[in-house]
């Protein structure tokens, strides 16, 4: 039965039994497909020792196997939300998925560091294509209602992800082998196929054609940045190809504003970034995952290295902050329908600046668990807060027809905002501090930390420029939004 016709037929109890079984659907869908890809962002860093054992290479070959599924995410997100729009986002969305399972054991089974990075690229390139649809197949399926909810659960899974990738690694790691933390999607992606193919309603964008300029604007100033703030830390600032990766990127990324601002039918209309609610949301989507990321990478570390936690050691007692969104988004998502975003939104984010804040003062070469344990609650809670209005408030930010776009774009930011976190803050480590002792490395973490919590505050203050529901509705952009995807939801 198309959509179209559910939503023109007698009610009853049948066919809203049937729509809740197709909403229910595609949020297990799109939360394991979200997963699979958020998890892959940190899941490696735990795992990297072994691999060096079993495949060799330098340490600069390791770290391209977090940085090459990275970058290939970060620039090809918004390419994949605009392909999903025009030939459909079902379509792509199986695609990607496709993509992205098969890199998944070509990585498991890659017999050396450079195959194994290859595979990790190709990896971000499927990932590229299917997360950014995941919340739009979500908001065609969901009554608009029941979207806060379902937006909770959704960014509780894929928070729980981003978090976790370290206790996750560790765990395959040093209990079965690194080969599993790649094994492990391979038969996620096979039940997903069929189940999004039968259970999932196609839908469309605008029908424009592709902005191929634009793409090719965005994904080279993009690959420029994110790669030379990958390198920054290990080549050294002040290289040549670190600076003209910086110089280049900023020139292109300058040039696809300029074409968004002029063209019929850019890939990201600038348009968009009139309403204070879309320009808000993105802007702190992009500094928390810098501050979040960064700390993450970071605190991980100290636990294994310093407290001399393992990997699944260090990782479970980072549960009361990675484990909290399961509890707290759910929750979150339903304050988000009842008295807006925005305020959820501020409350999570100046939560998190204030969890890492207090981790700052607390943290020692011998800090006890307990004296780490109210900082990692006040974190949890604070990201949990985040996750799932911010979802909210970035596709209720624009029409039902550019929520691709929005997808895409808040999806990528959040990525750069992840590799930008993760090279600061480890160039403030290595500034003040480093490797030498366990002395040496709370000396570098804590002012990366206090950076980090100063970052995640501004975006505490970004999300407070966002308008209020009744406000935004005003607002030429956002007053379609109630017509949601369902609109252009068809068999």
């Amino acid at each position: 039965m198309s959509q179209g016709t559910a939503q023109s037929a007698p009610a009853g109890h049948t066919e809203p039994a049937a729509r809740r079984g197709g909403a229910v659907w595609a949020l297990v869908i799109t939360s394991v497909a979200g997963f699979m890809a958020a998890l892959d962002n940190l899941v490696v860093t735990t795992a990297l020792p072994s691999i060096r054992k079993d495949l060799g290479g330098a340490l600069d070959d390791l770290e391209w196997t977090v940085s090459a599924y990275t970058l290939t995410f970060a620039v090809l997100l918004m390419f994949g939300a605009a392909l999903g729009d025009r030939f459909g986002r079902r379509r792509l969305f199986l695609v990607g998925l496709s993509v992205f399972t098969g890199a998944s054991a070509a990585a498991a089974m890659a017999p050396g560091i450079d195959s194994l990075i290859a595979a990790r690229a190709v990896q971000g390139v499927g990932a590229a294509i299917m997360m950014p649809l995941t919340l739009t197949l979500l908001t065609a399926a969901v009554p608009p209602a029941r979207r806060g909810m379902a937006y909770g659960i959704w960014g509780a899974v894929n928070g729980l992800a981003v978090a976790s990738g370290p206790l996750i690694g560790g765990s395959l790691t040093e209990h079965v082998s690194w080969h599993w933390i790649f094994w492990l999607n391979v038969p996620l992606g096979l039940a997903l196929l069929p189940l999004a193919r039968l259970r999932l309603s196609e839908s469309h964008g605008t029908g424009a054609r592709l902005d191929v300029p634009g793409t090719l604007l965005a994904s080279g100033g993009l690959f420029g940045i994110v790669y030379s703030l990958v390198r920054g830390p290990a080549d050294g600032w002040t290289s040549p190809l670190v600076l003209t990766g910086l110089f280049a990127g900023t020139a292109l990324l300058a040039g696809f504003v300029l074409h968004g601002s002029r063209a019929k039918n850019p890939m990201l209309p600038m348009r968009l970034f009139r309403s204070r609610a879309f320009a808000g949301i993105n802007a702190a989507s992009l500094l928390m995952f810098l501050g979040m990321f960064g700390s993450i990478f970071l605190l991980s570390q100290y636990m294994q290295g310093v407290l001399g936690y393992s990997p699944t050691e260090a990782g479970l007692r980072m549960l009361p902050w990675t484990g909290m969104p399961m509890l707290v988004a759910p929750i979150a998502g339903y304050l988000s329908d009842r008295i807006g975003g925005r305020p959820v939104v501020a409350t999570g984010l100046f939560l998190q600046a204030a969890g890492l804040a207090y981790y700052a003062t607390v943290i020692a070469a011998d800090a006890s668990y307990l004296s780490q344990l109210p900082a990692l609650i006040i974190s949890g809670v604070g990201m949990s807060l985040y996750f799932a209005p911010a979802s909210n408030l970035v596709m209720s930010s624009v029409s039902a027809t550019e929520q691709g776009i929005a997808s895409g774009a808040n999806n990528a930011l959040r990525e750069v905002g992840g590799a930008l976190g993760i090279a600061v803050m480890s160039s403030i480590f290595s500034a003040q501090g480093g490797y030498e002792s366990a002395q040496s490395f709370v000396d570098g973490l804590r002012p990366a930390l206090v950076v980090g919590s100063s970052v995640v505050a501004l975006a505490g203050i970004a999300a407070l420029v966002i308008p209020t529901a009744r406000r935004a509705a005003r607002t030429p952009v956002a007053s379609s939004a109630p017509a949601p995807a369902l609109e252009t939801a068809t068999h």
